[in-house]
């Protein structure tokens, strides 16, 4: 395995299948470009003439669009952005902290990241979409599945503030699970 002598960014984008690893590698004598997602080899082009462009890929199960700007700051200086779904990481993140829900939990020594997609209601778990049931209970609705044997439900409820909107909260074993900040 060559070492990764041109590697010039690094970023972390969680999703709802995962957090994914993307690095970037530019050289800018050679022109050449290669792009990894998650370790495996995604883009690789050599002897590129122009140094300054943008690089096409998909991330992960839902093949989520993403964008590396190349982008010339003066003499032979380069910066590298990341766009995810048109929008830049920083934006798209901060959409994604209002459409999503994520939870991480240790159930029998094993980890898992549980993220819920307010819009569709669908429940993730380390990767895999889940199968959910839905049931309407007396204060709001609760979405339930299984993790790794350990019954789990998703429970919305009313706020009662417009501008809040709806709590979601995991349960686990009858046991309320704190929300992660990615």
């Amino acid at each position: 395995l060559e070492k990764m002598t041109d590697l010039v960014a690094v970023w972390e984008v969680a999703l709802s299948d995962g957090v994914h690893k993307i690095e970037f590698e530019h050289g800018t004598t050679s022109g050449k470009r290669v792009v990894y997602v998650d370790g495996k080899e995604e883009i690789r082009k050599e002897w590129m003439f122009k140094l300054v462009g943008k690089e096409t890929f998909t991330v992960g199960v839902a093949k989520t669009k993403a964008t590396i700007n190349i982008d010339a700051v003066g003499g032979f200086a380069y910066e590298y952005t990341l766009e995810i779904n048109g929008k830049s990481l920083k934006k798209y993140m901060e959409n994604r902290s209002k459409t999503t829900n994520t939870w991480v939990l240790s159930l029998g020594g094993k980890d898992y990241r549980v993220v819920l997609e307010k819009d569709t209601m669908d429940v993730w778990c380390n990767g895999q979409k889940m199968e959910t049931m839905g049931e309407f209970v007396e204060d709001g609705t609760e979405t339930h599945f299984s993790v790794g044997g350990h019954s789990c439900f998703i429970k919305a409820v009313s706020s009662g503030k417009r501008k809040e909107g709806i709590i979601h909260t995991l349960i686990v074993d009858d046991r309320e699970i704190p929300e992660a900040v990615e």
